[in-house]
């Protein structure tokens, strides 16, 4: 059997999706491996959930909040070619990749975003579907490029926003799928399997 691809999963928060990742990642059959997860939160849940899943974690973590953008990417850069990783996927990871890293990584980067793109680009993507008034919402897994959330599409999952729906009850309800859709697009991009994922709830 081929070597499995090197995976590392960035987050910043509880790391529902980057969970999700590990436990299927774990499987036999699975092309890829949970190498590592690497937070820019030390205090991030997700590296608790991580370690007890038994994976290396690791935290680029500023002195101050204002840590330049310049040296927070370097070093990840490092840790990420120290360790050979060939994919990284962000999993809830709150900054934004400049052009340089995107350029300077060799490999690929893959995103989940809350949203059915190319629709609601950028955050709080609940809140502005409700006041929207649009009448479904979603989920899209797609490649990482210098432009903000503008990669090619993966895939992408759909669910009907109810009447009483807030912000909160939205994204509770779209988590589940979310999880779903990122472990299933990442499946397809190890074995280069190029159709998108449509899936519609």
């Amino acid at each position: 059997m081929s070597e499995k691809i090197k995976i590392a999963i960035l987050i910043s928060g509880i790391g529902s999706n980057m969970e999700s990742l590990i436990i299927d990642l774990k499987k036999k059959d699975h092309p890829g491996r949970a190498h590592m997860v690497i937070s820019d939160n030390p205090n991030a849940l997700g590296i608790k959930r991580a370690q007890q899943l038994s994976i290396p974690t690791f935290s680029i973590t500023p002195k101050s909040k204002c840590l330049d953008k310049n040296v927070f990417e370097k070093k990840l850069l490092t840790m990420l070619r120290s360790n050979e990783i060939q994919v990284i996927c962000l999993a809830g990871f709150m900054r934004i990749l400049s052009a340089t890293f995107i350029d300077s990584f060799s490999g690929e980067i893959l995103n989940i975003h809350p949203s059915i793109l190319p629709s609601l680009k950028g955050l709080n993507t609940h809140y502005r579907a409700l006041k929207k008034g649009i009448h479904v919402h979603g989920a899209t897994v797609h490649k990482v490029t210098k432009n903000l959330d503008s990669g090619t599409i993966l895939g992408q999952t759909t669910i009907k926003i109810l009447k009483d729906d807030t912000p909160q009850s939205l994204s509770d309800r779209l988590k589940p799928e979310e999880h779903q859709l990122y472990v299933q697009v990442l499946r397809n991009f190890l074995l280069d399997n190029s159709n998108v994922i449509q899936k519609v709830i």
